[in-house]
């Protein structure tokens, strides 16, 4: 009887990448172990261990201690102004942009928050219109993950007069729609925002960290202002994601 083609790595990572991306093994799910995936491909475990490797290197699984291979590979999330409008920040409850598209691809939106004053750095002092010498600024760092998967970092700014001893203090995750709403609800809505967009650049060291990717994987940064009808800057938000997690589409009249 005919043996089955023994496959190479890059083969067995074609293979794992294409149930990966067609839903087999869905985001944060976990992979059957080496020695089942090198029964099922005909290898040793040291080609499906290559193969992971590979797999690992494009972000698509990792190694959870104590749970085997994780599933890390997640749809690109499209980033455009529809995001923004607060049907979808608030669509069924949602916190934000974030849980509503989170929730989109069934996965579980997780916040993790720390609120400070804090001197701003010169860009966002500069479009705020503070002080960057000098404590002028709350800021809400957040961790986004869906389903243990860490997918942004945001640090959104505000300026203490608007922000400070209001909802924008609260470290949890509570304010039904996320900052905008939050402000529109202090007097500042937003009518207007201006981004800026990195699309590919190297992560910090922190950075990397924080996402749980390799040093070598780039990151898309956004720098991310918005107004009210006076044409004042009440909000400065940074994110940083995996570049490939992201698609962007703007609209824009041409003339």
């Amino acid at each position: 009887m005919q043996q089955p083609q023994k496959l190479g790595f890059r083969e067995i990572a074609a293979a794992i990448r294409e149930e990966i991306q067609s839903g087999r093994y869905p985001s944060a799910s976990v992979l059957p172990t080496e020695p089942e995936l090198a029964a099922r491909y005909n290898a040793s475990r040291s080609l499906v261990n290559r193969a992971m490797g590979l797999l690992a290197a494009e972000g698509l699984v990792r190694g959870k201690q104590g749970r085997g291979t994780m599933v890390t590979w997640l749809p690109p999330m499209l980033h455009s102004a529809n995001r923004y409008s607060r049907a979808a920040r608030e669509n069924d409850g949602a916190r934000g942009a974030f849980d509503n598209e989170v929730r989109a691809l069934g996965l579980e939106p997780q916040h993790e928050i720390v609120v400070e004053h804090a001197k701003p750095p010169a860009d966002v002092a500069e479009a705020l219109g503070v002080s960057s010498e000098e404590v002028t600024c709350l800021v809400r760092r957040r961790r986004l993950l869906a389903s243990g998967i860490p997918v942004r970092l945001n640090a959104s700014w505000f300026p203490l007069e608007i922000a400070a001893e209001s909802v924008l203090e609260e470290a949890g995750p509570v304010i039904t729609g996320g900052i905008k709403t939050a402000l529109a609800d202090l007097g500042y809505p937003q009518v207007e925002a201006v981004e800026r967009i990195i699309p590919s650049r190297l992560p910090t060291n922190s950075e990397a960290q924080l996402l749980e990717i390799s040093p070598e994987r780039t990151v898309t940064e956004i720098f991310h202002a918005g107004q009210t009808a006076d044409g004042r800057v009440v909000e400065v938000t940074t994110t940083v994601t995996p570049a490939q997690s992201l698609v962007i589409e703007h609209r824009f009249p041409l003339t």
